[in-house]
């Protein structure tokens, strides 16, 4: 079966069985490997797309369920990585390995659009389904604050909190 979508913003049509997860369409159809495979099973996040806005394992959305939905990648987040979310992963120094990063920012970026001044509980909440294997945790809260204060003007005295 064909299913269409859009794609970081591009028209894209895969030929593939309806089963078929959206994480292998993305990376051998498409070519965009930044979503990693992980677990397979929908439990680390590394392989957090965007489905209409929405953070959604790719791992175990079958394409068949994207027909007509626009899904964005780490790649569509933004061309010349300038998101403040990727400017503050740089600037926190979060990555260590980097394996989950591209989920864990993917998350982070629907989280800020629903919760726009975040507390540690709320980041502790919502980022708990995404797994650093590094514990790198305390700074992509660090990295989260940061960039709400750039995207949404939190006072500064929450941010320096992380």
């Amino acid at each position: 079966m064909t299913t269409t979508f859009t794609l970081n913003g591009k028209p894209m049509s895969a030929e593939v069985p309806d089963d078929t997860p959206l994480l292998w369409v993305i990376r051998e159809t498409a070519n965009l490997t930044g979503t990693k495979f992980g677990c397979g099973i929908g439990m680390c996040g590394a392989c957090t797309v965007h489905i209409e806005g929405r953070a959604t394992r790719s791992c175990i959305t079958p394409v068949s369920l994207v027909d007509g939905a626009a899904i964005t990648t780490i790649e569509g987040l933004s061309a010349d990585n300038s998101h403040p979310l990727q400017k503050a992963w740089v600037a926190c120094q979060v990555p260590q390995c980097g394996y989950c990063q591209s989920g864990q920012i993917m998350q982070a970026a629907a989280m800020l659009k629903d919760i726009p001044q975040p507390s540690d509980a709320d980041i502790d909440g919502v980022m708990s389904g995404n797994l650093c294997r590094c514990m790198a945790y305390v700074r992509i809260r660090s990295a989260i604050k940061i960039a709400a204060v750039e995207m949404h003007g939190v006072a500064p005295e929450v941010a320096k909190h992380a």
